[in-house]
């Protein structure tokens, strides 16, 4: 009895012995241990700090007048083939300090805070900018176009008309009506007189708008061949059209008159 006793005993001890040199690691083991794993984990630390900046600068959204999505890039090369590669040297203003330079020129003070900053580019951007792959003012120089004809022949119809008569050879004298007074003003005086393809190109020339339109000519030693006038009344005509999407047609048409109209020689 006394035996299996003393055997149960030894047996315990041994038994707690192994457990304890298995499991307690030496001093030195502990110090490497601590050592390898302050280390790794600064390393860490560092590679998680620049992988947090390199995210974050990623996650910040560029200017969409800035850069060309990648998605709507081609393979690289071009199907077309170049006669003259002079013609494919172009130079687009990238300034954003030019540009509100110019909106100020034509709008008056502060006329660079009318719009917001991608409105902004998009009004002055021809669909030969960049394939049209970052937007173009098409769209929004057709509805400026429209109200440009409203209120140049608004403008029309109030001004007064000139008081010279031509006598009639028969001594009859003409029937007379206030609602018929402005009959004959659109028979004298046509919207496009005013508001001409010349006039709107030369007040564009004046405000600077040539330095920072975005568009390709297809010859770029001869800007009138290429459309240079098109373009420039495209963009006034865009610059219009936004003002009035973005702060009503009320705001627009005020401007027209008073920034564009009154230079116009109306």
């Amino acid at each position: 009895m006394a035996l299996n006793t003393s055997r149960s005993v030894l047996s315990s001890t041994c038994t707690a012995l192994r457990i304890c040199s298995g499991s307690a690691p030496s001093t030195a083991q502990r110090l490497g241990q601590t050592s390898v794993r302050q280390l790794s984990t600064s390393a860490a630390r560092r590679t998680d700090a620049v992988e947090a900046t390199t995210q974050q600068q990623e996650q910040q959204p560029r200017p969409r007048w800035s850069y060309t999505p990648e998605r709507m890039k081609g393979p690289g090369f071009s199907i077309n083939i170049v006669k003259d590669p002079s013609r494919t040297i172009w130079q687009n203003n990238q300034d954003p300090a030019k540009l509100d330079a110019m909106y100020n020129r034509l709008l008056g003070p502060k006329g660079d805070r009318m719009l917001p900053d991608e409105i902004k580019w998009l009004a002055i951007t021809h669909k030969s900018f960049d394939q049209g792959r970052r937007g173009f003012n098409t769209r929004l120089a057709y509805f400026g176009r429209l109200i440009v004809a409203l209120e140049t022949t608004r403008h029309i119809m109030v001004t007064p008309a000139s008081s010279r008569e031509f006598p009639d050879e028969f001594g009859r004298e003409p029937f007379r009506h206030h609602a018929l007074a402005n009959i004959d003003k659109l028979n004298i005086r046509q919207p496009q007189h005013i508001a001409s393809k010349e006039n709107l190109r030369r007040l564009a020339m004046d405000v600077g708008l040539l330095e920072v339109i975005r568009w390709k000519p297809r010859m770029p030693e001869n800007l009138e061949s290429s459309g240079l006038t098109v373009v420039l009344n495209t963009s006034l005509f865009a610059i219009i059209g936004a003002i009035s999407l973005q702060h009503g047609a009320e705001v627009a048409q005020q401007v027209f008159r008073d920034k564009i109209l009154r230079r116009l020689g109306a």
